[in-house]
């Protein structure tokens, strides 16, 4: 597996007022890939977390006043220069799995907004709080409709990390416990453009359906190039970071037919659990001139520093040992659902999993509509 560049994003921080000398900096670490293959889905992300960010800092911050601060170097620098004493991050499953050690290291608790490979939680992580779902619960949910799509045999296309074969790997057990048959796994490097070579495997084989998992930009890729194939398969994607409107935008009529496993539903706030709440992240989205495409991955970032204020709020200090136990005790009323931590994980090195809702979208002529799970 090829190695991404990865530059961390930013620190943003809240500060608690530390009496009439002035207020104490406390910072919530941000670690997001800003360059290379997923540069676009960091980026909605950091801004996502900057609108939580001046949202808590508006009413007081945690503990007392806050101001968001500049950005942050490496994990190992947000920890020791910067002590910070909670992260979020980092995007990518590998690039969360490849942070996780540094936060056994100096026993900092990380708020995981959108990897999605199982390992981050069952490898014995107590300082990890994913608010995503991880793969294995999106094809739980996938399963509730699997009846009604008629699936008889499924292939997949997915990226070369442990994000994309974890997908296979949870997917497929699931299709064949429901007795779908598993096809062809076909697997691209992250930086890939043409993809005609595995589309083309697939084009020919008998499964009717095709499980896509990878960022927006090679989804648009992939779509485009299966339609100048003539393939025909339903192709369904996976992972939440696909933002549909950018897919119409840059796929064109390609697109249509294509649907998607997603966490948020920003085009029908009256059917997220928190409507009040998702119209006020949307108009602020709009109000700061961002695409509109973007939220469905920049809500992760407003609702995973709004986790880690909270515990922070709970823990009554900015200390990394007090955030840690206090993340078992918050319960927030994310854009998705409520964000309250569950065990997984070995016995006595457990990590922190939410359990977000999952939705199926389906784009057809240029709009997007949505199906139940």
């Amino acid at each position: 597996m090829r190695t991404m560049k990865y530059v961390p994003a930013a620190a943003l921080a809240v500060a608690l007022l530390g009496g009439p000398a002035g207020a104490q900096t406390i910072k919530i670490g941000v670690n997001e890939p800003l360059t290379g293959a997923f540069a676009a889905s960091g980026t909605y992300v950091v801004n996502g977390a900057k609108i939580a960010a001046d949202e808590i800092n508006a009413k007081g911050g945690v503990l007392g006043k806050s101001n968001p601060t500049e950005a942050a170097a490496v994990a190992e620098k947000l920890i020791n220069s910067d002590k910070t004493p909670v992260m979020m991050g980092a995007w990518g499953s590998s690039l969360t799995l490849a942070v996780m050690p540094k936060l056994m290291e100096y026993e900092t608790p990380m708020v995981v907004e959108t990897s999605s490979s199982g390992k981050i939680t069952t490898s014995g992580n107590p300082y990890i709080f994913r608010i995503s779902p991880p793969s294995a619960v999106e094809a739980v949910a996938f399963r509730n409709i699997v009846d009604k799509l008629d699936l008889k045999k499924v292939d997949f296309l997915v990226i070369n990390n442990d994000w994309g074969r974890g997908t296979a790997e949870d997917f497929g057990k699931m299709f064949k416990e429901k007795g779908i048959s598993v096809g062809l796994v076909e697997t691209m490097d992250q930086g890939a453009q043409d993809m005609s070579a595995q589309l083309a495997k697939i084009k020919g084989s008998d499964a009717e359906t095709v499980i896509v998992t990878t960022a927006v930009d090679q989804l648009t890729l992939i779509f485009k190039q299966a339609a100048a194939l003539g393939m025909k398969k339903r192709i369904i994607t996976t992972g939440g970071s696909q933002n549909p409107d950018q897919i119409i935008a840059q796929a064109g009529a390609a697109a249509n037919g294509t649907m998607h496993l997603t966490t948020f539903l920003p085009w029908f706030p009256e059917k997220t659990p928190n409507p009040e709440a998702t119209k006020y992240f949307i108009s602020e989205w709009k109000k700061r001139g961002f695409d509109f495409a973007g939220c469905t991955e920049s809500f992760r970032g407003y609702d995973g520093i709004r986790t880690a204020a909270a515990a922070i709020e709970k823990a009554g200090k900015a200390e990394p040992a007090a955030i840690k136990t206090a993340m078992w005790d918050i319960k927030v009323k994310g854009l998705n659902g409520d964000i309250v931590f569950r065990k997984a994980g070995p016995e006595g090195k457990e990590s922190g999993q939410s359990q977000p809702n999952v939705y199926l979208i389906e784009i057809s002529d240029g709009k997007i509509g949505m199906k139940s799970l």
